[in-house]
């Protein structure tokens, strides 16, 4: 496996042979394209054809399906020797709302023929649900508290399924995913809004990881660590909600938010920014250090927020 501080190290030759598929070619996807271009053939797939000119560009052949229309993947079956799936589930109503399709499509399709060697999955910490603010390891059992995290509970179990047939199957599960350069990537909007925070006495704490780091991590994650494997892709942070966003205050140069009971957020707060607050948890990265061999270049928020600004 090529260093992570150099991903690819001074041997390239080594990988020529390697077809690495991008499913879900967005922000994280395309900064692991840096990481990889010009070593071996990289292929994304998209089902926006307005798309490609963008992947060609960052130097990825597109493929054109969808992962909501399983007959159009047949293409990708023996394609690639690694796999990198970063695309979410879809919404779901009715009772299927926890199952996530798009991952079995996926998984049904490269079964078909010759399998990649490897598939990293990138999942969510929201799989654990509510932890009470303790310290956690990969070992956790997964208690999801929300549709969006059942559905990757089911995604993982698929992962785990073709994992079963041969791949060397790994599940990062990432948290909040921030960059100064990336599309609503730091509190700056909610800053000037003066959008309200909890107290401490009833804040959750929450976790983060750097779009750089992450991308690392997936890298990583295509040629390190055991088979049927989980890793948290997050920093060393271990900070509560407010305290990250009053910290995002003094670096950008804005006033600290207001201070305000749970009782009063469920009344003042969108549903989607309450569902952040009722759970805590502190990931433990010790296998992302130790096994995958991740040097974080952001280990905490502080450091990656001052990178931007």
């Amino acid at each position: 496996m090529p260093s992570i501080n150099s991903p690819l190290g001074a041997r390239p030759s080594r990988f020529r042979r390697e077809r690495v598929l991008i499913v879900g070619c967005g922000d994280v996807g395309l900064r692991a394209v840096s990481l990889l271009r010009g070593r071996m053939r990289l292929m994304a797939l998209t089902s926006s054809p307005a798309r490609a000119p963008l992947l060609r560009q960052a130097g990825v052949t597109p493929i054109i399906a969808n992962l909501d229309a399983p007959t159009t993947l047949r293409r990708l079956s023996g394609l690639a020797t690694r796999v990198l799936h970063l695309a979410p589930p879809a919404r779901v109503e009715g009772a299927q709302w926890w199952r996530d399709a798009r991952t079995l499509a996926l998984a049904r399709v490269l079964r078909l023929r010759s399998l990649p060697s490897t598939f990293v999955y990138g999942s969510t910490s929201g799989v654990y649900g509510d932890c009470g603010g303790a310290r956690i390891s990969e070992t956790r059992a997964v208690r999801p508290d929300t549709p969006r995290a059942h559905r990757r509970v089911d995604a993982e179990r698929t992962v785990r399924w073709l994992g079963r047939a041969g791949v060397s199957a790994r599940i990062l599960r990432i948290p909040g995913i921030y960059a100064p350069d990336r599309d609503g990537g730091t509190p700056r909007e909610r800053l000037k809004k003066g959008t309200p925070v909890l107290r401490s006495e009833d804040d959750v704490y929450t976790n983060h990881i750097h779009a750089d780091d992450l991308a690392r991590a997936c890298v990583a994650a295509l040629w390190r660590g055991g088979p049927q494997r989980v890793f948290h892709a997050s920093d060393d942070s271990e900070l509560k909600m407010g305290d990250y966003v009053d910290l995002a205050a003094r670096l950008y140069g804005f006033p600290r938010p207001p201070r305000i009971a749970r009782a009063e957020a469920q009344a003042q707060l969108p549903l989607s920014l309450l569902s952040f607050m009722g759970e805590s948890r502190r990931l433990d990265n010790t296998r992302l250090k130790r096994e995958l061999r991740v040097h974080l270049r952001h280990p905490t928020v502080e450091t990656g927020l001052r990178s931007g600004s």
